[in-house]
């Protein structure tokens, strides 16, 4: 038997789990590891088949698109969160699936989980969850021009609660 038992994976964020707060909700292990971008993808807002979210609008996914790019933060995570990334991510339901990436960074490049939804609506996203990427872009220092990017994402204008609300109880 070998010891050489990984016991921790990279996870590339792009959308809420930008922000520090919001991933360790539910996966506590989460440290930042650095920041770094995905080419040839571009950032979308959707639901899974149309179906509404707890956001009340759209959620973050990433989609194929040459010359794009979709920047974000590598964390690392001990592989006993990798359960709870999953259920986050609502993969046995089948709303997003897993998939590595490579992401490129000032270190060089890294192998990443992340996700993607599947059979997305495009939609706009409300402005609670901007809040919470536009957040952590801030927090983990992504480069400005792309912040300005994520800032100018239009929003449904949503006004009710939604899970930013435990998120801001966490940040108190």
């Amino acid at each position: 038997m070998s010891n050489n038992i990984t016991k921790h994976f990279l996870y590339f964020a792009y959308g809420s789990n930008l922000l520090k707060d919001r991933l360790q909700l539910n996966n506590p292990s989460a440290e930042f590891y650095c920041k770094g971008r995905i080419k040839d993808y571009t950032l979308k807002f959707g639901n899974w088949k149309g179906i509404e979210n707890s956001w009340h609008g759209g959620a973050a996914t990433i989609t194929e698109s040459l010359g794009d790019e979709v920047w974000g933060v590598v964390w690392k995570m001990n592989i006993s969160d990798l359960q709870s990334l999953d259920k986050q991510e609502s993969v046995e339901m089948g709303m997003y699936s897993p998939l590595e990436v490579t992401v490129e960074t000032e270190e060089g490049e890294l192998s990443c989980r992340t996700y993607k939804m599947n059979e997305c609506v495009v939609t706009a996203t409300s402005p609670q969850y901007k809040q919470v990427f536009c957040l952590g872009a801030k927090q983990n220092s992504l480069p400005v021009e792309y912040i300005k990017k994520l800032e100018a994402v239009e929003t449904n204008n949503y006004s009710g609660p939604t899970p930013l609300n435990q998120i801001g109880n966490v940040m108190k």
